[in-house]
Formats: structure tokens, sequence, C-alpha cells
């Protein structure tokens, strides 16, 4: 294999843009819609602005075919600040539906990886009720890799202000094959940040999905909700009904965070993070010139096949991943023996191959292969691959 000048980036977030994305971000930087000015300077209180909020929006309502009793906000903070948005604003909609506001509602929790066990963590710091309805570390003897089957997970039922799940874990390579089927009167809650856009989904299942840009929608700043609008409440805003709860639990959701503000504002409460929006318009542009979600989620299939493919058949490379949960976006795999990986990483990098070490917290190798990543960047990999394993192999 002979070296190039290309780059492939198998980065897990911040994650390759699309080539052409980027040099339409190039071509009208100094001058955004003939205004003559930088669409990092235009006025987020602009026509301008509006005219490019509100063609981002429906151009994401139509990719993913977006009931229109769902709003789409626009949000900052990324997954670590959703999680504690979900605890707030969930809580907030079961108790408003019940007019109980001393009750501290079960919410229910499946660990499938590192986000979803950080997004608990998180949960419990604000005193909410968790219940861990299943913890794939523990049904998997200690190590993620696997999604516990769904008859074995001990929800709350009707009670629970929302069951929570992360479809794609981005360190541990472990992705949901299938919408959880779960009590249909109880939201329903995605993480979707490092596969959304990557394939169909019936959006109708979902309370709240959540997803930050810097995997497959655009640089690293913006935050995509998309709400069910029965779950945008008024939150109390005096200290009486702010000290009616009892059960420790803040009552009153933080400004910034209340999706119904940003709903009600159009995500202008404060200034949004102007740029990022565009660029996710331009991804959006991209992905309906090229036949929307149903092509690219063709081609990733087809990417994540190649590799798992030759990973399996390989006598060096590894994936402990359960098979049937495998992601299609994020790879990890170990090199036996594990010394043979710092080799592997500088190889790669001389080839113009990089980001490919996996996550501090598990080490080994991971390839990234979000939307951006195309076919020939797959298979360039794989030649490396197959190059690398004929030299180290006994």
């Amino acid at each position: 294999m002979s070296s190039t000048t290309k780059v492939w980036n198998f980065g897990a977030g911040p994650a390759a843009i699309p080539a052409e994305v980027l040099a339409k971000a190039q071509a009208e930087f100094l001058d955004f819609n003939n205004t003559g000015m930088s669409v990092l300077e235009i006025s987020h209180r602009s026509k301008t602005f509006d005219n490019l909020l509100k063609k981002t929006k429906n151009d994401l309502r139509q990719l993913l075919n977006i009931p229109e009793n769902y709003k789409i906000l626009f949000m900052q903070g990324g997954g670590h600040t959703q999680f504690s948005a979900v605890v707030y604003n969930l809580v907030a909609a079961k108790r408003a539906k019940t007019g109980d506001y001393s009750w501290n509602p079960p919410v229910d929790y499946v660990i499938t990886g590192s986000w979803s066990a950080k997004s608990v963590a998180e949960a419990k710091r604000l005193y909410a009720n968790v219940n861990i309805a299943a913890d794939a570390k523990v049904s998997g003897g200690g190590k993620f890799g696997s999604i516990p089957p769904r008859g074995e997970w001990k929800l709350s039922g009707p009670d629970a202000a929302y069951v929570y799940y992360c479809d794609n874990e981005t360190i541990n390579g472990v992705e949901f094959p299938y919408i959880p089927d779960i009590d249909p009167s109880v939201p329903l809650v995605c993480d979707m940040s490092s596969n959304i856009l990557s394939r169909k989904f019936d959006v109708s299942k979902f309370g709240v999905i959540y997803a930050g840009a810097q995997k497959n929608v655009g640089p690293a700043g913006v935050t995509i909700v998309i709400v069910r609008e029965d779950l945008l409440v008024d939150q109390p805003k005096t200290v009486a009904e702010h000290s009616a709860g009892s059960s420790g639990m803040l009552m009153t959701v933080p400004s910034m965070l209340d999706y119904k503000i940003m709903a009600d504002t159009d995500s202008l409460y404060n200034t949004p993070p102007v740029f990022a929006v565009y660029m996710a318009g331009l991804v959006f542009d991209y992905l309906i010139a090229r036949g929307g979600v149903q092509e690219i989620e063709k081609v990733n299939g087809q990417k994540a096949k190649l590799l798992y493919d030759y990973i399996d058949q390989s006598k060096i490379y590894q994936s402990h991943i359960d098979p049937k949960v495998r992601s299609r976006m994020n790879v990890p795999f170990r090199i036996n023996p594990p010394e043979l990986e710092a080799q592997f990483l500088a190889g790669a990098e001389a080839l113009r191959m990089y980001q490919l070490k996996g996550h501090r917290s598990v080490g080994g190798l991971r390839a990234s292969i979000y939307n951006a990543m195309t076919l020939e960047g797959v298979t360039a990999l794989i030649d490396y691959m197959k190059a690398f394993e004929k030299k180290h192999s006994a």
C-alpha cells in the first residue's frame, strides 16, 4: 500500500466532516448569503439567521421524518448537559401530569457502556430516584460489550418519569439493533449522539432524543434535542411552589436547561452557537442531496460489514463485542499480542490514517466510521491492516 496525501480521520469526535461541506463553508466564509459578513458575524436576531434556522430545522425534520408534534431545539453543552436536562424536564413533566409536586418518581436507566453509566451518575447527583433496569457490565462479568436481553430488564412500569438508554456507545462499540419496547405511557429517552442520521428510525417511539453534533452532524458546539410537545411544561416559579417538593430533588429547572423555554423562544433564549447550527445545516444539505438517511444507511452497513468481516477472519485482530450488537459507527478492536498496537498506530499515521487509538479508559484500537467516512477510507484501512498482519503473523 502506497502513501497518499489524503488524510483518513477515524476520530470518535470531533470527527470527520464531509470534504464537500468544508469546501462550501470555506467558499462562503467571508461573505455569507451576500451579506458581506461572515456567518460568524451575523446577528442571531437577524432575518438572515432566522431563515437559516428555519431551513436547518425543516431539513432535519425531512431527513428523520419528525412528526409535527415534536419540537426541534438547538441547545449547548453536549451530552453531559443533557444528562441533567433530561432529569429536570421529565421529572417536572411527570409531576405536572399527576399534580403531585412532592413526588420523586422513579427514572429507569439501561446501562450498556461508559456514556449511559455517566448519565446515571449525573441523575444521582440531582437526587433523582434512579432505578437501574439493566446493567451490561454486571451481566457481562465486569465488562461492557453486550446488551442485556429485554426480558431481563426490571422497569418501574407506568410510575416511571422515563426510560433512558444510549443508542450507540462510542467508547465500548455497542449499538442497539432495535428500539426498546416499553410501556407506551412512559417517555423513552435516547442519547443518539454518535449514530443520529446514520439509519432510519421511528421518531414517534420516543419522548426525547438528543445528540451532540460532533460525530455525525458537524463541529462541536450545538446539541440537537427532539422533544414531544406534551413533555413541555411550565415550571414552578415561586418559592412556595419550589418548596412543595419534599424529595430532596430540586423542583425548578434552570432556564438554560428548560426545554419549554427553549421551544418557546425558538432556541434563542440566549445567543445560540450560530456557526455550529450553520454547519449542521450544510451537513443536512449534503445528506439530502445524496438521497437522505436511507441511502447513507446502506453505505454505513457496507463499511461496517467489510471491517468486521476482516477482523473476524484475522489471526491477530480481535473484536470482543457481541456480534449481535456491534456498532456500525465505532469499531473497537485489539491486536494479539497487544505490544503490536503501538507499531500499528505509528504505521497508520505514516500513511495519514489518524485517531485510531482506543479511548483512554479501555485502551486498544478504535476505528470510528461515521457518515463522513467513505467506503474508500474503510477499504484503505483494511488494506493497511492486511499488510500489517502479513508482516507480523507468526
